[in-house]
């Protein structure tokens, strides 16, 4: 039965077609090829990274492309930096941290220069400010140099000191932010801060950050208090005394009383608020308090009150208070009246043995000094 069953299905028969295996656009040879391919396209340099064949006399010229200035629509966050010219846009930049002396003091090097700021870590308030001053330094220049970040911690520093801004680092870098548009640092309303940041960008400028509340002072800024990217040009630019370019952003001062070192006298508040954005707030202000060019004028006007205030107290106390008196008594005419019956019985001292005769006298009142 077995020979028959395979005699019969491989005997040939009339009227039928042979079943012919349809072969496949893919094999396994294929695949192999492939992959071999992709192997040898890993391992091999690029087309555009060989050197050409042959030998050449010189080096190859090199054409670089200039832009006089950035075009709209093709920058990115810090890419403004890319665009400066070399010799415009050298800033002293300060690799290593000077020394910290034991007392906490930092040499201050320009007279321009702001006074050194530290807060005590492991505190609540040091957490807190290094988060909210990271932020700043994160989405304000991730992309710029140790120069430009530098920068932009220092500014946020002299405005904590100034009476015009919040004394604390928080307070300074989400003042405003409760509204839609005008607030002092963009990052805190427009949404950015919905993005992840980015690992190593991050500890970046949390390293510059942490370096700022130890007492590390950026000089080249001086007391700037503004600053804005070079793509742009504010309207309160032209009232503000421009300091220098560092990284990607203009750097300015206040003219006047309210950019004078005098003028950040104040401290830390010792607290720190929430490190975050204000909640939105419903009710939109009907003036721009936070504009530049405002608060100079209030502090101008702040200024010019309290030196009138101080001026007039200085003339009042002048006037009534009098001269001191002090009471001198004299000696020469008061003593010989108290002491005339010394007079009566210098004669009945005891006489001294062994005393020359010129100083037998000697402690008794004389009505005539001599020399």
């Amino acid at each position: 039965m077995i020979h028959e069953h395979i005699n019969e299905a491989s005997s040939p028969q009339k009227g039928r077609i042979r079943n012919v295996p349809h072969r496949r656009l893919i094999g396994t040879r294929e695949i192999v090829l492939v992959l071999l391919a992709f192997a040898l396209l890993a391992l091999v340099p690029s087309v555009a990274q060989i050197a050409p064949f042959g030998t050449s006399k010189g080096d190859a010229k090199v054409i670089q492309l200039k832009w006089h200035a950035e075009l709209p629509n093709e920058n990115f966050p810090g890419s403004a930096f890319f665009y400066l010219d070399n010799e415009a846009a050298a800033v002293p930049v300060v690799s290593d941290l000077p020394d910290i002396s034991q007392k906490g003091e930092l040499a201050i090097p320009s007279e321009n220069a702001a006074r050194p700021f530290m807060l005590r870590a492991g505190t609540v308030e040091h957490n807190r400010a290094l988060k909210c001053l990271s932020d700043a330094i994160y989405y304000e220049a991730a992309n710029e140099p140790d120069a430009g970040q530098r920068a932009v911690a220092q500014v946020i520093l002299n405005r904590m000191r100034h009476p015009t801004f919040p004394n604390s680092v928080c307070g300074v870098i989400y003042q405003g932010s409760e509204r839609a548009t005008g607030c002092q640092f963009s990052y805190s309303c427009d949404g950015s801060m919905a993005r992840v940041p980015a690992r190593i960008s991050w500890q970046r400028a949390q390293n510059v950050a942490a370096q700022a509340l130890a007492g590390y002072v950026y000089a080249p800024v001086g007391m700037a208090t503004h600053y804005h990217a070079t793509y742009v040009y504010p309207y309160w630019a032209p009232s503000l005394n421009f300091v220098s370019t560092i990284g990607a952003h203009r750097f300015y001062s206040w003219k006047g009383n309210a950019g004078r070192f005098s003028a950040f006298f104040r401290t830390h508040a010792g607290i720190e608020p929430f490190p975050g954005p204000k909640p939105r707030s419903l009710q939109a202000s009907a003036t721009d308090d936070l504009d530049p060019i405002i608060l100079q004028q209030r502090y101008e006007k702040e200024f010019a009150a309290a030196r009138l205030l101080a001026e007039q107290q200085a003339q009042s106390a002048a006037r009534t208070t009098a001269a001191a008196v002090y009471f001198h008594p004299d000696y020469s005419q008061e003593l010989p009246s108290k002491f005339e019956s010394m007079s009566e019985t210098k004669d009945n001292l005891p006489q001294a043995t062994n005393v020359k005769p010129e100083y037998q006298n000697s402690g008794s009142w004389k009505s005539q000094p001599i020399g």
